[in-house]
């Protein structure tokens, strides 16, 4: 009696085990030169890092873009779990590639150029801004073939997909204003701002109600009511002074919301840090700031918001504020890049896509 009780306990124990679903791995893409087109922080290519295992590398995929001699500026990156695919592009042209292939599907160049591109969550529509001319092209993410030309005439740069997936946010170099587009329309259907100076990076909260911006010539941000349209906040970094930098000429390119909102992150080009800001009071109060190893040009955050990720490569303990590790490729150079995408896997299947906005995701 007691061995076929055992036995069933243990036919139980490994039926339980079979039905389980497989362990989910989660992979930090870092796309290279994510830094204009310096190959030094990284080569050229997809370095792969394993989050779970202290963000070590795992391996470099190569494209069709990083096989050329002299590889362009990468510009943005976008994923979608549902279609298994990955996006980036370069100065000229989008490129297509299959999560699980690992293959270039295919790469077309765009008249105008091609900035920091977004899609939707189903994964259907790629929003590619052109290199700072006056419109976007709406693309089916299929084959890449143009559904609509958007033409907010603002110096095309800067694109957020909403977590709903029915609003786009384009932003331009030429202009204070951020555009808001209809998804199902694809038609402008209102603006924030003005804001003081044009808007560099931004980012939006989860219920897309506030936008945080970075503006021309300020070392902090500001803060737009997307509801109203309006302009709340202008928030500017406490005992740091603004200084000459090397790359996007303003003091501070690249803002972020952790996941739950709680905080903002804003990077600081001369005095190489990121200064962490509380948000959950109105306006967002400075706290602690960080030391980077070199002129951070972004920061985005994992998805669980344990990490924080600033371009210079750093991983950053969100919780305790203390870097943690930092990133280094196959020959054991540092990694920087400011177009990087959090993919979950499981069974070699993608599950779970990131953005390479630090989006907030509270709702």
């Amino acid at each position: 009696m007691r061995t076929a009780v055992a036995l069933l306990a243990l036919i139980s124990s490994l039926t339980s085990a079979l039905a389980a679903d497989p362990p989910v791995t989660r992979h930090l893409y870092v796309v290279a030169p994510g830094v204009r087109n310096y190959l030094e922080f990284g080569g050229a290519g997809i370095l792969v890092f394993d989050i779970d295992a202290d963000h070590k590398f795992v391996k470099r995929i190569e494209t069709t873009a990083s096989k050329v001699e002299k590889p362009e500026n990468v510009k943005g990156v976008v994923a979608s779990a549902a279609t298994k695919r990955m996006y980036f592009t370069t100065l000229t042209r989008v490129y297509c590639v299959d999560l699980v292939t690992e293959k270039t599907l295919w790469d077309r160049d765009y008249p105008g150029g091609c900035d920091r591109l977004a899609i939707t969550p189903d994964g259907k529509h790629l929003y590619v801004p052109s290199l700072e001319k006056d419109h976007w092209h709406v693309l089916d993410a299929d084959k890449g073939e143009v559904v609509k030309k958007l033409e907010p005439k603002s110096g095309a740069h800067n694109t957020v997909c909403g977590l709903d997936g029915a609003r786009v946010y384009c932003a331009g170099l030429k202009s204070p204003l951020l555009t808001v587009v209809d998804t199902k329309t694809q038609e402008v259907v209102g603006t924030v701002g003005p804001f003081e100076k044009p808007i560099r990076p931004f980012t939006v909260n989860g219920q897309q109600t506030r936008c945080y911006v970075n503006v021309n010539d300020l070392l902090g941000f500001e803060v737009g009511d997307i509801t109203t349209g309006n302009k709340l906040h202008r928030v500017e970094v406490a005992g740091y002074k603004a200084g000459p930098v090397k790359r996007h000429g303003c003091p501070s390119h690249g803002v972020g919301l952790t996941p739950d909102e709680a905080e903002v992150w804003v990077v600081d080009g001369h005095n190489q840090a990121v200064h962490v800001f509380d948000n959950t009071v109105s306006p967002p109060k400075q706290g602690v700031s960080i030391k980077l190893r070199e002129q951070p040009g972004w920061v985005t955050f994992s998805l669980d918001g344990k990490y924080a990720y600033p371009s210079t490569g750093e991983v950053i303990d969100v919780k305790t504020k203390k870097i943690v590790t930092a990133l280094t490729d196959e020959k054991g150079r540092e990694v920087h890049s400011e177009k990087m995408i959090e993919i979950h896997f499981r069974d070699g299947q993608p599950v779970q896509a990131g953005d390479q906005f630090g989006l907030g995701r509270k709702r």
